[in-house]
């Protein structure tokens, strides 16, 4: 499975929500699952989009055929488009389904680990972070994937802003300490998204 991560700064919101609802055509491309998105909670102009494909070569195909005529309504009404893509390698819980139909939260953890580190960052996320994330009460699925350059994006999407609340702040800075997070992370950056219920596909 293939995660593409969107981030881009609005500067015309009722243009750009529009031009998103355009999208409701992807479910008509193969190898298509799933899309959702929102606005970020800490920067109200900045919206985070995230597509899953079943393969690249799915992706790939999609992006030579139908991507612009979609993305054309929205053409002028953001600035600084930054586009990830990254390999799925594994569920964070069990039983990930590309869907955000149940989900009111996403976050989103994008890492660059030190190249020595990769082997030992993924062990920590399996062992560590991942069943702590699993126990918590509204965390309903998500997945860790990986893209060259030692890169990796943890999505994990949750029932309610609250929840996902409480987990940061009684647990975070105890499971980074105990998974030794700052000898691995190069860098961290992430964000809180509420999702947009018209924009799930």
């Amino acid at each position: 499975m293939l995660v593409k991560w969107t981030r881009c700064t609005v500067k015309d919101r009722r243009g750009f929500e529009r031009g998103q609802r355009k999208w409701a055509g992807l479910p008509g491309e193969p190898g298509f699952l799933g899309q959702g998105g929102g606005w970020s909670r800490s920067r109200p102009d900045v919206v985070h989009l995230f597509a899953l494909w079943e393969s690249r070569a799915f992706y790939d195909s999609f992006m030579a055929r139908s991507h612009d005529r979609l993305a054309a309504s929205q053409a002028g009404t953001y600035t600084g488009a930054r586009v990830r893509l990254f390999s799925y390698r594994f569920d964070v819980k069990t039983g990930f389904e590309p869907r955000f139909t149940d989900v009111d939260v996403v976050r989103v953890a994008h890492c660059r680990v030190r190249p020595d580190r990769v082997e030992n960052f993924a062990l920590m996320q399996e062992k560590v972070w991942n069943p702590a994330m699993a126990g918590s009460p509204g965390m309903v699925r998500g997945l860790f994937g990986e893209a060259p350059g030692d890169e990796f994006l943890i999505l994990s999407m949750w029932r309610a802003a609250a929840e996902h609340g409480k987990y940061r702040t009684e647990r975070i800075e105890r499971l980074s300490l105990r998974a030794r997070t700052a000898a691995d992370v190069a860098a961290l950056t992430g964000a809180v998204v509420d999702l947009e219920p018209s924009w799930t596909v």
